[in-house]
């Protein structure tokens, strides 16, 4: 589904930051704008207008405190920390040592966390131990009553965002009575650009810290306790509930099994050959060209080299080749949902294989679709279709709606399977 721009990355990210429009984090009047001062391909131009854009909805933030509506103005700041972020999105040439990536990150999540000052919902900016340092995070509450509530503990993507958690899943979470923990792992939004740590495919042994840090927390009810992962983050969450047990549900957006088949899908048999053999300086001046070609496969390795500490585009793929379930996948032991999307241009095939591996015992398909708007990647432009599908999952199968204080919600184990839901589409 082309959206603005002729261009597939460009295309895509519209579409994501203006999906986004439902829950505050853009208007579609502004996006419309922004992006018709952007050439086709232009990555300066998209860095100058989403960056002016931001800065501008900070300034209205402004006015709108000084003339006391802070509902107006956490509207303003929600737009701003998703400009932000799209404004520094292709900034990929050389990100450690790119001033500006630093800059527009913290501005993203400065202006976040203003409009979660004005927010209803209860907020708390967290720091999770992790490995002799911490884990940035942020648990929503419905409410400050500290009741304890259902709650999903977040998993972001490779080129996602703590902030961006909340237009992907925290909001609707919110409205829908669960609790939300959120966190940015390593090769994560401030994790990477701040504190330098890289992505890790052993994902369970950031996933357990968090979890310990959860069921300290009195509010994030211990046996109701509900992983979700999006795009990268999928296979992420799935990795962490096939070794850590205290999970209740999981939810995979959109599911993937093995990262490596991701790979094979955008190379060349004889160049992955190449990158297997370790013959990389034939592989890489091809990855190269390849790069210069296609932005969003320029996009894909020069932040995967960075996120995951790589040095080179072949060192790169053979890091991806390591991203894979299908060993330990028949561990994980919960309700699963795992979402597909028609038109995947990066994982099609992935949710399907993901269910074989885990089981039709354990694990739920659900497809959305192009006619319904929600067939590109993990369904950019039809978030409130996704949440429907999820919540509606997630109240059946393993969390009642949290709407009555009476229901007693218990935990799946091992021993008491939950059926599947029939597949939905």
């Amino acid at each position: 589904m082309k959206f603005i721009f002729g261009d597939d990355a460009f295309s895509l990210e519209t579409l994501r930051a203006m999906g986004y429009a439902c829950y505050g984090g853009a208007d579609i009047g502004e996006v419309l704008m922004i992006t018709r001062k952007i050439p086709e391909g232009d990555e300066l131009a998209w860095h100058r207008e989403w960056k002016a854009a931001a800065e501008r909805q900070e300034q209205l933030a402004q006015r709108s405190l000084d003339a006391c509506n802070p509902a107006s103005a956490r509207h303003s700041l929600l737009r701003a920390s998703n400009y932000y972020r799209c404004a520094e999105y292709f900034r990929r040439d050389d990100p450690s040592n790119d001033s500006e990536v630093v800059s527009l990150s913290r501005r993203s999540r400065c202006a976040f966390l203003a409009a979660m000052t004005l927010s209803g919902n209860g907020f708390e900016q967290i720091e999770i131990p992790y490995e002799g340092t911490t884990l940035p995070g942020y648990v929503h509450t419905v409410d400050h009553s500290g009741r304890p509530r259902p709650t999903l503990i977040v998993t972001a993507s490779l080129g996602s965002t703590l902030e961006e958690s909340y237009f992907v899943i925290a909001a609707a979470a919110l409205e829908r009575g669960y609790n939300v923990l959120a966190y940015d792992g390593p090769g994560q939004g401030a994790t990477l650009r701040e504190n330098h740590l890289m992505f890790r495919p052993d994902w369970e042994a950031v996933v357990t810290p968090v979890i310990d840090y959860a069921i300290s927390r009195p509010e994030l009810s211990s046996h109701q306790l509900i992983g979700f992962g999006y795009s990268l983050g999928a296979y992420l969450a799935a990795r962490a509930a096939a070794f850590d047990p205290r999970l209740a549900a999981l939810i995979l957006n959109d599911g993937i099994c093995d990262f490596r088949a991701a790979v094979e899908r955008v190379l060349p048999p004889f160049l992955l050959d190449w990158v297997r053999r370790r013959h990389d300086e034939s592989a890489n001046p091809v990855l190269a060209l390849h790069m210069s070609t296609d932005i969003r496969f320029n996009w894909a390795m020069r932040h995967g080299m960075w996120s995951m500490g790589a040095s080179t585009p072949a060192d790169l793929t053979r890091a991806f080749l390591d991203y894979s379930l299908t060993e330990v996948a028949e561990r994980i032991r919960i309700p699963t949902l795992v979402l597909d999307a028609e038109n995947d241009q990066f994982l099609h095939g992935q949710a399907l294989s993901t269910v074989r591996a885990i089981g039709d015992t354990w694990a739920t398909l659900a497809t959305l679709t192009i006619d319904e708007g929600a067939g590109e990647h993990c369904h950019v432009g039809a978030m409130p279709r996704a949440h429907q599908v999820i919540f509606d999952w997630l109240g059946g199968v393993a969390a009642p709606p949290p709407t009555s204080p009476s229901t007693s919600v218990q935990s799946a184990t091992a021993d008491t399977p939950t059926s599947a839901l029939p597949e939905t589409t």
